[in-house]
């Protein structure tokens, strides 16, 4: 493919995003950025524009964050001076046949993509992905947990809800760590798995049981699993930490409630930013690399 005939626009996210645009700047394509961190010194090959929209303008393919989109449908974007909502207006100065890759869209953006006839390519659930920026959301998630607690993870009773890609990583660094470990999944060959790697492993249905022994729940689904029924046995000191997509694996207004300590650990990514931003745009690339093929 020819990439100096692609414009990219990036728009929204943090410290990955200068990776992920210094690494779509060096294969010479037309590549505009707003709405992260932009560094001092700039980023070779890469125009900041002034707005999101002056970035999507004549753009064929359009990068937005991994993290996805709050509940008002704002981009993931926390140094942005004000919220990107990406809506028809914006993305229809988009050059057809247009393509916008993000971690997920909520129904809005995909109705507005619809409208327009832009072709929308999700990856929050890609596991190649998922893998690669894995050992920065567990080094992550580790941060927030001694930040967060008294005690030390060794020797701790942690339970790790899900065993996706995600959760078997926690469940084995859990395990490496020395806290005695417990796993609820659905899936009873996840469950074995997890058994095999030496924790204990129950159904969903026994997290109430097993809830007033616990010192930390960490949750990997994005559904809202851990409830009132999990919460309300939980020992007071107990920390809860969510590292699921919206909208989460526990149901934070109970546990606000409930006076637990609660940390929706999302983004964890950012800890390494330039090694979780050079393994997105791997992915990224080959995305890319595809949409053009399919069209030549």
């Amino acid at each position: 493919m020819d990439w100096k005939q692609q414009t990219i626009a990036i728009v929204g996210g943090d410290r990955r995003e200068q990776e992920i645009a210094r690494q779509a700047g060096m294969t010479g394509a037309d590549v505009r950025a707003f709405g992260f961190p932009w560094p001092e010194k700039g980023i070779a090959h890469v125009t900041r524009a002034t707005d999101a929209s002056s970035a999507l303008r004549a753009a064929n393919i359009a990068l937005f964050p991994i993290p996805g989109m709050s509940a008002e449908g704002a981009l993931f974007a926390p140094a942005a001076p004000s919220p990107i909502v990406p809506d028809r207006a914006m993305l229809a100065g988009m050059r057809a046949p247009a393509h916008i890759i993000l971690g997920w869209a909520n129904d809005s953006l995909k109705a507005h993509c619809q409208s327009l006839s832009i072709t929308l390519h999700e990856y929050e659930w890609d596991v190649e992905l998922m893998l690669l920026r894995g050992p920065a959301i567990v080094e992550g998630m580790l941060k927030a947990i001694i930040e967060n607690t008294d005690i030390t993870i060794h020797r701790s009773r942690v339970c790790v809800v899900g065993q996706g890609t995600i959760g078997s990583l926690v469940t084995r660094w859990m395990v490496a760590l020395g806290a005695h470990t417990h796993v609820a999944a659905r899936n009873p060959v996840q469950r074995a798995a997890a058994h095999v790697m030496g924790a204990q492993a129950h159904p969903l249905e026994a997290l109430p049981s097993i809830a007033p022994d616990l010192d930390t729940i960490i949750s990997t689904v994005p559904a809202q699993i851990v409830g009132r029924g999990v919460l309300a046995r939980l020992p007071e000191h107990a920390l809860l930490v969510d590292l699921a997509a919206p909208p989460g694996g526990i149901d934070r207004e109970t546990a606000k409630e409930l006076g637990l300590k609660f940390v929706w650990a999302r983004g964890m990514g950012s800890r390494a930013p330039v090694t979780v931003g050079a393994s997105q745009w791997s992915g990224i690339k080959k995305r890319i690399e595809a949409i053009c093929g399919e069209q030549s």
